[in-house]
């Protein structure tokens, strides 16, 4: 690292746009950062072939005007002789709370030549404390005076405070920030406006902050610029209104925080305001600093599992902002949290908050009014099917999505939104003072099977078990009407029921989805619109289930941080979307749970956060997200602070289960195994394929991070439970390789399982694992336990009449068979053992069990259950039902490496280096995919078409800057594939690697690359 020196003075000339995507803590332009040491990242662009980053240099100022090399008060890195742009860690003077910083970053290629000067980004420090005290100017908890928990109203509190000059030539606001907590959920005002956030080149709102974490050990802050609220105001006002979320309720069953008669909602909030003379003023919450609180206001209860209610007659203009009488109100009283859990940390949210999406809002693609039911006797189940007024259905949907209509008592109007999504409705309504609106939600529609919980064409809401999910609107009677959307709860819905006490006209319905996701990066289509529709689908699932922690489900009294469902969809989720802070976070409280919840302190929990559902039985498969997700993260993103924060929890882990089964070298047990998987396999199978498997990530972790002797003790520890599994599972009687995963039972817990369905040999999971994994000892041994795998899937008269016992004889040919815990292993390991085939067979297959099953049925996300519903044979059991999961969406991380072909190269995480490795259908169904991914080094793109005849394949491919790929091409000789008319061997910076098995293979430097190849 050399002395600074001006990145002017380097070049006469940079590029322009050269550097772009500038990130601190993987963020843009972050407000609220708690990081000591901040990583920086950034991404180069370049039109030349070849081009990669050899050295930086960051700057860090206390203002844009100091960013120059002479200037800069904070940081000059120096010209540092690196290829690094992800995750580069801050290395200058100590930072201060509350205080924005801006930077920027100038990079050279690996020739010296100057490739440009970022324009300048900043980042802003939050409180940077942990106890809730310092930099909190005294802030306290604090929460309606005699307010009883779960009594009716939702805690509405504020307080006014005077700007501390009225001078306003003199000192004027600079910057305004909020911090702001809450015990439960809020929604926060400043001076009459509702606290929004940026996105999309505007603001929005978010939806239930601050998220939901193990408080009791930690809890989350959020950090505003409201600025512009608090500019050229003499006053400033704070309000917020208290919501239950996941602190109190049945969501908070089993936790350690929970409290039978509920908690005392509370709110922690620091406005700290920055004068243009230097000064500066905090308003904060505190018993004597004037703050009121009443719980007399509109919304009268809510709940995540069972809705909001709100009545609108009870509304109180004017609250939130200065001015309003509120002497009438109750006083506020400190809520003793830190008392009752001294040791809870106080903490900056470092990832994306979930909030509203605008752009992905849904207007109604039908609406439908019933006014009765008939048929009740003539139906097979005596339930019969609604009664329709044609006068007031409206089934076009350019008309449906502004259409009003009317209802009264005994009409049911139902709304579909064409799109099962996560979110709230927002409704206008016209009608009397009093009349009570019932907005009832639900994924899909009931028909006339035995499963159906009412009249064919009613939204079935069964599925919810216990969870009412309904939103109840007291008009106040505005001739002009009312608009409303729920803001302390959310739903999981593409229809809405909406029922009446009085006439009341519906104006308009829309639904707004809310996520943590909001950044997508990753895009593949195809020219088959049901590959499209399975792809859109997995995407929705994610939208919808990734909201402030990864759920399994979110519309029934159930949407938990499930971690086996978490982990086998990571890959996936970091494909769709640049989901890395989410997941790390997600990772923080899931090493939380293990020492909360976790069996001797170190086991990872099933749930996390929280204790509903957190048996602690065996978990593997569940519990072994706390050592997948680290290494996902790693992998797809090449920033290893989450292995090394992570790496204690997952050696205690490690260690735990060693000393649960010792030298049997077997896996800790599951209670869920392969969960819901049409065929059976031993769970103890599957508990210890998993103990294998993250023994083996835990070895390459270690390296990672500088640990080799702790790599080769756990490379050993693979090879022991290796060969241990061989021994009792791998059978070689008579000639003939078997499988064992008849030894043990499946699950004893799985919901609507079949109790004489037995474990079978060679069942298709414990066959992908065994693959995967390679436990076996011979090539011989995998050559015929790939045909064995092959039959299973093939399933044709002879494989059946082989195996009349099979669960396999009552599904078609070419059909998977796998559960939760295969899923993701299935399309990879067949096209990994040159069995891209039968891949794509089952891709396209849309008979039971399929991913295009659920399609041909009509699904808009992905389900549960393989059988969650049909046409023909209705609905699937009932107890485990979510038409919203998705697990089984994991096959898109196949459709993103093998299909498309971006893949990335485990030895150069973060797609530094990467594979371009795009397998052709053999089906010749997809003739056309094209699919793109923001890496951390830029835009990825692989394109391929094969014509009519099959015999050329046209691939268009992007490598970014300072990145690499290996391309693997299909084709019937090296000679054939050409760029234009060039063989791609003799391209400048192109080195062949050589062809084999029809495939040929290349190092590409970074470009933009058109090619064709002969097939044939």
């Amino acid at each position: 690292m050399g002395g600074g020196t001006s990145a002017a003075a380097a070049s006469p000339r940079a590029e322009d746009g050269a550097l772009s995507g500038l990130t601190v803590e993987h963020r843009t332009d972050p407000l609220g950062v708690d990081a000591t040491r901040p990583r920086f990242g950034w991404r180069m662009w370049s039109p030349a072939r070849g081009r990669s980053q050899g050295a930086y240099q960051i700057l860090v100022a206390s203002s844009q005007d100091k960013l120059t090399a002479a200037r800069a008060d904070v940081w000059n890195s120096g010209r540092v002789t690196s290829s690094d742009s992800v995750a580069v860690r801050y290395a200058g003077k100590p930072l201060h709370p509350s205080s924005r910083y801006h930077w920027t970053v100038t990079v050279w290629d690996a020739d010296g030549r100057v490739v440009g000067t970022a324009p300048a980004a900043f980042f802003e420090t939050g409180l940077m404390s942990t106890d809730g005290v310092t930099g909190w100017d005294g802030a306290q908890w604090i929460g309606m005076k005699g307010k009883a928990p779960n009594s009716p109203g939702a805690p509405m509190l504020r307080a006014e405070a005077s700007l501390a000059t009225k001078d306003r030539s003199r000192a004027r606001v600079r910057e305004a920030r909020l911090y702001l907590s809450a015990l439960g959920v809020y929604d926060a005002y400043v001076n009459g406006h509702h606290v929004t956030v940026p996105q999309d080149g505007g603001t929005t709102i978010e939806l239930l902050p601050p998220g939901w974490t193990n408080y009791d050990v930690r809890v989350n802050y959020m950090t505003y610029d409201v600025t512009d609220l608090v500019a050229r105001e003499q006053t400033v006002t704070l309000a917020a209104v208290l919501g239950n979320g996941w602190y109190n309720g049945r969501v908070s069953n089993g936790s350690t925080y929970h409290a039978k008669n509920g908690n005392a909602l509370a709110l922690k909030a620091r406005l700290l305001i920055q004068y243009t003379d230097g000064t500066s003023q905090s308003v904060v919450t505190d018993p004597d600093n004037g703050w009121k609180a009443t719980d007399t206001g509109p919304c009268r209860t809510d709940d995540i599992y069972d809705g909001q209610t709100y009545d609108a007659r009870k509304e109180l203009p004017g609250w939130t902002s200065s001015g309003f009488d509120d002497t009438a109100w109750s006083d506020v009283e400190r809520v003793p949290f830190a008392t009752k859990y001294p040791d809870a940390q106080l903490l900056a949210c470092p990832a994306e908050s979930a909030r509203l999406m605008p752009r992905w809002d849904r207007r109604p693609q039908s609406i439908t009014v019933a006014t009765g039911v008939t048929g009740k006797d003539s139906s097979p189940h005596g339930r019969g099917r609604i009664v329709v007024d044609p006068a007031r259905t409206v089934t076009d949907p350019t008309r449906a999505a502004s259409a009003s209509v009317t209802i009264g008592t005994g009409d049911t109007a139902i709304f579909d939104l064409g799109q099962n999504m996560v979110g709230v409705a927002r409704y206008t309504l016209r009608g009397p003072a009093g009349a009570q609106v019932e907005f009832r939600f639900g994924e899909i529609l009931n028909d006339d099977s035995a499963g159906a919980d009412g009249p064919e064409g009613s939204v079935y809401r069964a599925n919810l078990r216990s969870a009412k999910a309904t939103s109840t609107y007291l008009l106040k009677g505005d001739r002009h009407g009312e608009t409303h959307q729920d803001s302390l709860t959310f739903y999981g819905f593409r229809y809405v029921s909406v029922t009446a006490t009085d006439a009341v006209t519906i104006t308009g319905l829309t639904g707004r989805v809310a996520t943590s996701a909001i950044s997508e990066t990753g895009t593949v289509t195809t020219n088959d619109p049901d590959i499209n529709q399975l792809a859109s689908n997995i995407r929705w699932g994610q939208r919808g289930n990734y909201l402030w922690v990864p759920t399994d489900c979110p519309q029934r009294d159930e949407r938990v941080g499930w971690t086996g469902d978490t982990q086998v969809f990571a890959t996936t989720g970091l494909y769709n979307a640049d989901a890395g802070v989410f997941l790390s976070h997600f990772q923080d409280t899931v090493v939380d749970s293990q020492t909360i919840y976790g069996v001797d302190k170190a086991q990872f929990t099933v749930v996390a956060p929280g204790g509903r559902y957190n048996f602690q039985g065996g978990g593997s498969g569940w519990a072994d997200c706390g050592v997948i997700v680290p290494w996902t993260v790693w992998q797809m993103t090449g920033d290893a602070t989450i292995v090394r924060d992570s790496w204690p929890a997952m050696v205690r882990y490690l260690d735990w289960i060693r000393r649960q089964t010792g030298d049997t070298y077997a896996g800790q047990g599951s209670l869920t195994g392969d969960w819901l998987a049409p065929q059976k396999t031993s769970a103890q199978l599957m508990s210890d394929v998993y103990y294998g498997y993250v023994a083996r990530l835990m070895a390459q972790m270690a390296l990672a991070i500088g640990r080799p002797s702790e790599g080769e003790a756990y490379k050993e520890l693979f090879g022991r439970i290796r060969q241990a599994f061989i021994t009792k599972y791998l059978g070689t009687e008579g000639g003939r390789v078997t499988v064992k995963s008849s030894l043990g039972d499946a699950s004893p817990i799985e919901p609507g399982a079949d109790p004489n369905q037995k474990t079978e040999d060679n069942s298709q999971t414990a066959l992908l694992w065994v693959l995967k994994l390679g436990f076996y000892e011979t090539e011989a041994q995998r050559r015929t336990l790939v045909g064995l795998l092959a039959d299973n899937i093939g399933n044709d008269a002879a494989y059946k009449a082989a195996h009349p016992n099979s669960s396999r004889v009552r599904y078609a040919e070419n059909t998977l068979s796998v559960g939760f815990l295969g899923v993701n292993v299935l399309a990879p390991v067949l096209s990994d053992e040159g069995r891209t085939d039968l891949a794509y067979k089952l891709l396209h297959q849309d008979a039971l069990p399929s991913w295009l099953f659920s399609v041909k049925n009509g699904a808009t996300t992905v389900w549960e259950r393989w059988n969650s519903y049909s046409q023909d044979d209705g609905f699937g059991p009932v107890s485990m039902n979510s038409f919203n999961h998705y697990a089984y969406g994991a096959i898109m991380e196949w459709m993103y490496a093998y299909m498309a072909g971006i893949a990335r190269d485990p030895e150069h995480p973060g797609f530094k280096r990467f594979l371009l490795q795009p397998h052709i259908d053999p089906t010749g169904r997809i003739t056309h995919v094209s699919s793109t991914y923001e890496s951390p080094y830029g835009e990825i793109r692989s394109e391929w078409t094969v014509d009519d005849a099959g015999r050329t394949l046209a691939y268009e491919a992007a490598v970014p800057p300072n990145s690499e790929a290996t391309l693997h091409l299909p084709s019937a000789s090296a000679d054939s594939v050409r760029e234009g008319r060039t063989p791609l061997s003799r391209v400048d910076g192109v080195r062949f690697l050589g062809h084999t098995d029809g495939v040929s293979s290349y190092r590409l430097p970074s470009g933009r690359y058109r090619m064709t190849a002969h097939l044939r």
